[in-house]
């Protein structure tokens, strides 16, 4: 059993590594996305005191689901900033969905809408709870926003639901948008 704070660490540079630069650990991503489980843990292991039955366990009880461990191979479930292609399906949401943010955010958010920034997608939760987790992880004031999916979808826009749950949009037009009533 590793230590609360190795597995932290070991975690956060694995979701480092595998959405946002592999080359740092002398890894090559596929267009999938994926990397053989054999040289994530070679890396890993020249880092980090860490065994592959240690890693295997970072992967199976990581609360948010960052990964996919299948066939030897690993690769993160989204949030890249590098070029992959996740062979996501189209799905239809629920007829809302939600944001956790910054309270600094909302100006811009206000005028623009969200948007994916450096990343593929707009990250998108199903529930209230799960917005605020992220949005806890946010400086200063946070704010939960309402996303009209219903009315997004029947207009046109596209969704998709990664491996872990975490709906994703090309971006969300302000006009499907609302502040959720509880926050400031």
């Amino acid at each position: 059993m590793m230590k609360a704070r190795l597995e932290t660490e070991v975690s956060k540079y694995m979701s480092y590594v595998l959405r946002h630069a592999p080359d740092a650990a002398g890894l090559t991503l596929d267009s999938g996305g994926w990397v053989s489980f054999d040289e994530l843990e070679k890396a890993l292991a020249s880092k980090y005191d860490v065994s592959r039955a240690e890693i295997i366990e970072i992967v199976e009880n990581n609360p948010k689901k960052r990964f996919t461990l299948a066939h030897n191979r690993i690769r993160a479930n989204q949030g890249h900033s590098v070029d992959i292609d996740l062979a996501l399906n189209q799905a239809e949401p629920p007829a809302a969905l939600f944001h956790g943010t910054s309270l600094t955010n909302w100006q811009s958010i206000e005028r623009e809408g969200l948007k994916k920034m450096q990343r593929h997608h707009v990250h998108l939760s199903a529930d209230v709870e799960t917005a605020k987790i992220v949005a806890a992880r946010r400086k200063g004031e946070h704010i939960i926003l309402r996303v009209d999916a219903a009315r997004m979808f029947s207009e046109g826009h596209s969704f998709f639901v990664s491996d872990n749950g975490v709906w994703l949009a090309e971006s969300v037009p302000v006009q499907y948008l609302s502040r959720n009533a509880g926050t400031p």
